[in-house]
């Protein structure tokens, strides 16, 4: 065993000191200056880490953006013919292909009239003169929808189903012939994703993506337009064509409309 070190203190008394004290002090020293120097690291990664764990930290308070455009998008998608598009090759070939091709059309439109109401959002100033364009695009389109869907269910009669919607989904099916290429596999997917994606141009729901896009947060937007689809599209797989026989297509518009017209009151009211 190595002898011990004597050393004198500033107040005259000796201290005896181990070299094994002295390499523990050593060992302590240098933690402490790593420590030290990981300290900025750790500053800037906490934030993240904190983001990370909670998986829902994007909403940032948006959870009645994500309500809006959920129900919006999934009351629209309802009956709709994307959704017995859906339904009828679902019912004569393959649910998952079918699901497989047109909610991921449905994606990628939502995404894309996602970015469409950023265009509308990302206006200079300088040119709307501070007026926010983009809120009242909102305002109106969903008033617009609104009033378009109380009329629509004012002249429905209260026994009417979806019955007209689904015949103009199997005349569109079989004046391409879908339905005869039906049993190629992988294909209906492909055709899934293309009549859906005709079928979506132009449609309520994708105006109504746009219109929340342009005044509200986009990722909220995307996630809650996504869920809607997925909703709708997944009861159009699992039996929309049987579904549709109990459906009242006068109520969908009722409660479509009056969420529409609420939606566009709120929006309004925010505004000032």
């Amino acid at each position: 065993q190595a002898p011990p070190f004597s050393s004198s203190s500033p107040l005259g008394t000796t201290t005896t000191t181990t070299p094994g004290f002295l390499g523990q002090s050593r060992h302590a020293g240098l933690l402490l200056r790593k420590t030290k120097a990981l300290l900025p690291v750790v500053l800037v990664l906490t934030p993240a880490m904190a983001q990370a764990a909670d998986p829902f930290a994007f909403l940032d308070g948006g959870t009645g953006v994500l309500f809006q455009a959920t129900s919006l998008v999934f009351l629209s998608e309802i009956g709709d013919k994307t959704f017995f598009i859906a339904s009828i090759l679902a019912a004569r070939a393959s649910r998952i292909l079918a699901f497989a091709g047109a909610f991921g059309a449905l994606v990628l439109m939502t995404i894309a009239s996602v970015v469409i109401g950023q265009v509308f959002h990302s206006v200079p100033d300088s040119l709307t003169r501070g007026i926010p364009i983009d809120d009242y695009v909102a305002v109106l389109s969903f008033a617009y929808f609104g009033v378009k869907s109380i009329q629509a269910a004012l002249s429905t009669d209260d026994g009417d189903g979806l019955a007209g919607e689904l015949q103009e989904a199997e005349e569109e099916l079989k004046s391409k012939s879908v339905l005869s290429r039906a049993s190629r596999g992988v294909g209906l997917a492909a055709e899934a994703f293309a009549l859906t994606v005709a079928a979506e141009i132009g449609d309520r729901s994708q105006i109504t993506t746009i219109a929340l896009s342009a005044a509200q947060n986009p990722y909220v937007v995307t996630l809650g337009a996504c869920l809607g689809h997925g909703l709708a599209t997944g009861i159009a797989v699992l039996g929309g064509a049987f579904i549709s026989k109990f459906v009242n297509e006068k109520q969908i518009s009722l409660i479509a409309g009056v969420l529409f017209i609420v939606f566009a009151a709120t929006t309004l009211v925010a505004l000032f």
